[in-house]
């Protein structure tokens, strides 16, 4: 069951992933985007780098949003008080319903690209 809501998921799902992987091919290292494209065995997405991701998966039953990002590793909201380490992964994984909306798939791509964009030094976020 959950496989088919996947695939469901998938056909409004992979148009979205091939305009960001066609704006984003020469905004990333060589070798990048990758988009992956298998929900027989559960996963739907792309890595824009390696260092962010998204997914749609499935572990058989329900539906996840996985978005997978690295912490810079300069940040200035560490302190004295509170230490942060860059560089740590962090793996956001959300539950998703059967009957996701159009928007909803949107904002988790829109929440991929914002932490892609908003790396210190990054160039090239801006040219089109």
């Amino acid at each position: 069951m959950s496989v088919d809501s996947l695939r469901a998921v998938r056909d409004r799902l992979l148009p979205m992933l091939e305009v960001t992987v066609d704006r984003y091919r020469t905004r990333v290292p060589r070798g990048y985007p990758h988009l992956i494209d298998t929900p027989e065995q559960g996963v739907v997405g792309m890595e824009i780098d390696a260092s962010h991701a998204l997914f749609v998966t499935s572990d058989g039953d329900d539906l996840f949003a996985e978005i997978y990002r690295r912490s810079p590793r300069t940040d200035n909201r560490s302190g004295a008080g509170r230490e942060k380490f860059g560089g740590t992964p962090f793996n956001d994984r959300r539950p998703l319903d059967r009957d996701v909306t159009d928007q909803e798939l949107r904002n988790l791509l829109a929440d991929l690209m914002s932490y892609f964009n908003s790396q210190p030094n990054l160039i090239h976020i801006t040219d089109d």
